[in-house]
């Protein structure tokens, strides 16, 4: 990951925002409750939990990615927007972590994947492990790549190959992976919008 953002890293803001459709949608969706933390699994550069801090500065929020070049740039970025002491980082991989070691912290109320998961080769793994850390009634909320299956083949067919150069994989499974998630873990919404270019997802852990 580090050799694949090490220069990246410094356009990367700039260059997803074209093509990284429904992220604003995810962060105004996950209204976080009172007393309520939050983590990004694949927090990249902290544009995602930026904006969350200026959204809702009374919430703890927290990240972590494997790229220790991203967390550089995250980290970074917090300073200077003035918010190193609110949004709290970690390199972790997503498909083992604890928040206990990590940040002292037992669970938390939201948990969500922003086009990370489409770069996780282990990604219903990652999905296993973050529900594991939701509160009851806690949300995880997911938006990633679709599987464009309303969009022209041509269009469908050359998007896969350029994410592809960039080690990224629409999960086409993804649905079906959330079914079979624990019986505990709810899923509330899934819908494929802009004719299948993204798939959003948010499951529900029940009340114990």
């Amino acid at each position: 990951m580090d050799r694949i953002y090490r220069r990246q890293r410094h356009v990367y803001d700039l260059s997803r925002k074209y093509y990284l459709l429904g992220r604003d949608r995810l962060i105004e969706g996950l209204a976080p409750p009172p007393g309520g933390r939050v983590l990004e699994v694949g927090c990249g550069t902290a544009r995602n939990l930026i904006a969350l801090a200026h959204r809702h500065p009374e919430v703890p929020l927290f990240g972590i990615d494997l790229s220790r070049e991203m967390l550089d740039t995250a980290r970074r970025r917090l300073d200077r927007e003035g918010l190193a002491g609110r949004v709290r980082l970690a390199h972790a991989d997503a498909t083992r972590f604890d928040p206990a070691p990590l940040f002292g912290v037992p669970a938390f109320s939201r948990i969500f994947f922003s086009y990370t998961l489409s770069m996780i080769p282990e990604w219903e793994r990652a999905l296993a492990q973050s529900v594991q850390w939701l509160q009851p009634d806690g949300e995880l909320h997911i938006v990633d790549f679709g599987g464009q299956e309303r969009l022209p083949g041509w269009f469908r067919g050359s998007l896969r190959q350029w994410l592809a150069m960039f080690h990224v994989t629409p999960r086409d499974g993804l649905e079906a992976a959330l079914a079979r998630l624990p019986a505990a873990i709810e899923v509330r919404t899934f819908d494929r919008p802009r004719r299948g270019y993204a798939q959003y997802a948010v499951c529900r852990r029940l009340p114990a």
